[in-house]
């Protein structure tokens, strides 16, 4: 029996059942034509209490371009104090930024800036803030993304949100992130490193991490429903987990609205994380004791990578990788159960 979408119950994304060649496709052609900027890096692995963790340098992110001038007004939908003027790369994307849209919610647009080959963003249509809890809808989009990629030739596709002030996150229009895992690997030939979601779902390897995690399997719920609803339960069980651990006591569970803290999501075919953040990152010294930079770190953290801009700082942290370990305990909640 077929069921008919009603007003309760959304419509499932329809997502392009070739989208990752029609990602690597719109990407080639954006890099061509100098839409998105894309920046080889250098890598390496360091051994982060036994867990291989990707270090990058771009010496062109240095010189990244600054953002136009603002000229976008968010939607009057906005809240109030959201109505200003600010640069909206989401709000009308231009047609090579375009991959395609997926209405009646959502646009798949290209990342601007990339340092991973079909970097891509899953952007609201209209407005809707960033800091706001994820809705079912945005779930079911990113996942059926994660389907499409599986679907074809089992890829695996890498899917992170950052949400507040120390997560990270860079626009005020809401956006997930989506990367190729096999891309992710470029540079590392011969290397073992997979991505460190994909672990977490053992207790044995979050009690690793240097910071607090929260993880579940997604797997039933996806396969039990389209429209996200299954996925948003783990969403919110997980976030409110996240929300005990900075702000203690007995909160009380949130569902709607402006999100109480700063926190990454993570999400694979098998897995959904989420961590919460005390700070963007911390300071990188040379062997001398003195401030060459500043690691930050956004939601590909639950990656297990890391990003420097600098040749200070790649240097430094390759003399001294313990200082890796020592900026992840500081972004998050000290993980109690660290082995």
């Amino acid at each position: 029996m077929t069921v008919t979408p009603t007003a309760e119950m959304p419509p499932k994304p329809q997502i392009p059942p070739n989208l990752p060649s029609l990602v690597k496709t719109v990407f080639s052609r954006a890099v061509a034509s100098k839409h998105v900027n894309f920046y080889p890096t250098h890598v390496t692995l360091l051994d982060v209490n036994s867990i291989p963790f990707q270090l990058r340098f771009s010496p062109s992110l240095a010189s990244k371009p600054k953002a136009p001038v603002p000229v976008i007004n968010i939607s009057p939908d906005a809240p109030r104090a959201s109505r200003k003027d600010f640069f909206n790369p989401f709000a009308s994307p231009l047609p090579p930024m375009l991959i395609t849209p997926l209405p009646p919610s959502h646009n798949l647009v290209l990342n601007k800036f990339a340092i991973v080959p079909s970097h891509f963003i899953l952007s609201t249509a209209s407005f809707k803030p960033q800091t706001h809890l994820l809705e079912a809808d945005d779930l079911a989009a990113a996942y059926a993304c994660i389907g499409a990629y599986d679907q074809q030739e089992g890829q695996e596709l890498f899917v992170f949100f950052n949400s507040g002030e120390h997560s990270g996150a860079s626009q005020p229009h809401r956006h997930l992130q989506l990367l190729p895992v096999d891309n992710m690997k470029e540079g590392l030939e011969g290397q073992e490193w997979e991505v460190l979601v994909k672990g977490l779902l053992e207790p044995e390897m979050r009690g690793k991490l240097p910071f607090s995690v929260f993880a579940a399997g997604i797997e039933r719920e996806a396969r039990e429903d389209g429209d996200g609803e299954g996925l948003r339960r783990v969403y919110l069980g997980l976030y409110n987990k996240a929300c005990e651990a900075v702000l203690g006591g007995e909160i009380g569970e949130q569902t709607e609205g402006e999100a109480r803290i700063s926190y990454n999501l993570a999400m694979t075919r098998t897995a959904m994380v989420v961590i919460p953040r005390l700070a963007e990152g911390a300071v990188v010294k040379d062997e001398k004791g003195q401030e060459v930079g500043q690691l930050a770190l956004n939601g590909t953290v639950l990656a297990g990578t890391a990003l420097v801009k600098s040749q200070a700082e790649w240097d430094a942290l390759g003399q001294d990788p313990e200082q890796v370990g020592e900026v992840l305990r500081r972004i998050g909640v000290p993980n109690r159960a660290r082995i």
